[in-house]
């Protein structure tokens, strides 16, 4: 999982709520189990039409906001199943922070695992950063400070200290295990010293 560093782009502002998985990756596209690849998938029924041709209108189909690193989205992002090929598909497209006054538990959880920050901010910031995405101007995360920076303002977010660090070092569930390996190597030799029958020849 790559570093999360400090991050700074135009936003790109979708005010709809209750957006859920299937909206952000529909289901035929969840037979592969890759992490790349799904980013052209992204919200494929908004960005594109019944014959595939893609829908000028929609916010990220429009530059600048197809390059946007930020997604400042409407309450409750992420509900639905728990599929974790939708924080893929937001990583593979390019989205790595995603803003909104609240998330379903797992999305916002497998976020984590995936190398995505998800802010949480209550509906009043979230007007103000939706106005620098209006006017194509760039606002910046910097998640060591726990801070968003736009114009000459800056507002604080928080974030539970151990998922921070895991962003931070580019930790997930696998990093996580290796980093205890040696641990798991001293464990694995005293059992087989305790107990040499378990020992499949």
């Amino acid at each position: 999982m790559q570093k999360f560093t400090n991050l700074k782009s135009i936003p790109a502002y979708l005010p709809i709520v209750n957006i859920d998985t299937d909206m952000i990756i529909p289901k035929q596209f969840l037979k592969t189990i890759k992490r790349t690849g799904l980013g052209k998938n992204l919200f494929y029924e908004m960005r594109y039409d019944v014959e595939g041709k893609i829908i000028n209108d929609f916010i990220l189909n429009q530059s600048p906001f197809n390059e946007s690193k930020i997604l400042i989205a409407g309450k409750n992002f992420g509900c639905g199943s728990s599929r974790e090929h939708a924080p893929w598909a937001l990583l593979d497209f390019g989205i790595t922070c995603v803003i909104s006054s609240s998330f379903a538990d797992i999305f916002y959880s497998n976020c984590f695992k995936n190398g995505i920050l998800p802010i949480i901010l209550d509906d009043e910031k979230i007007k103000e950063l939706s106005e620098y995405a209006n006017r194509k101007e760039e606002i910046s995360v910097d998640l060591n400070d726990e801070k968003i920076v736009y114009g000459n303002n800056e507002l604080k977010f928080k974030v539970d200290s151990f998922k921070k660090k895991c962003l931070l070092e580019g930790l997930d569930d696998i990093a996580l295990s290796l980093k205890k390996s040696d641990k798991i190597e001293i464990f694995e030799k005293n059992l087989i010293n305790k107990k040499p029958w378990i020992i499949n020849d």
